[in-house]
């Protein structure tokens, strides 16, 4: 239930990832500390076939907008505002946050779901905080203007189109990207906690 493709625009330099505060703590800590709910996670598993068919479907879902995400990130090259991030500027910690919360539905643990989103908002908001910092550094007009129409982490209803995107021939998802970001990591990941869970219901019943 980790974030696998490391940031959503910019990787983290050592100079930022050393700045004092809990933003620049949880940059470093924000995949390690995820890994902290798999023994959570083992404890807390009680999964029927009701929480693992709604679990699963939800889950499927954030892997969708995560890896569409990923075929249209370029992260230092440039602001990326298309495809998903013309309604969300961090579609892929929005894909994070709704794969976790399926596969923490799909354990049929309600004090486990409970705890995984505790931990997404206590992590990630900072994440994306300081994210926003760097991105207002790299790309100063640019990124004032999208931020302002774009929100955080809740989706627009409607798509953001920069003046480029509005010229004909606008981008296109590429899955060299998908696959340069080895966004196919998190799908294995989502399927090892539901192969997981799917054995413990196996076992549970005899």
């Amino acid at each position: 239930m980790n974030d696998t493709t490391d940031n959503e625009e910019v990787d983290v330099s050592p100079s930022e990832a050393q700045r004092p505060g809990f933003k620049s703590l949880a940059q470093r800590i924000r995949v390690s500390a995820g890994f902290l709910l798999v023994p959570l996670l083992v404890v807390a598993a009680r999964p029927t076939m009701m929480t693992l068919i709604i679990g699963g479907a939800i889950a499927l879902l954030g892997l969708g907008i995560r890896a569409w995400a990923s075929g249209y990130l370029k992260k230092n090259q440039e602001l990326t505002t298309s495809g998903p991030y013309a309604y969300t500027r961090n579609p892929l910690y929005l894909g994070t946050f709704i794969m976790g919360a399926g596969a923490a539905i799909a354990s049929g643990s309600w004090w486990f779901t409970a705890a995984y989103l505790g931990f997404y908002f206590l992590i990630y908001v900072p994440v994306m905080m300081a994210e926003a910092e760097t991105m207002r550094k790299l790309f100063p007009d640019e990124y004032e203007k999208y931020s302002q129409r774009v929100p955080m982490l809740i989706p627009r209803i409607t798509p953001y189109r920069s003046a480029e995107e509005k010229q004909p021939g606008g981008k296109r998802f590429e899955i060299a990207q998908y696959i340069r970001h080895r966004e196919y990591r998190a799908a294995i990941g989502c399927a090892v906690v539901f192969l997981f869970l799917i054995a413990r219901l196996v076992f549970a019943s005899h």
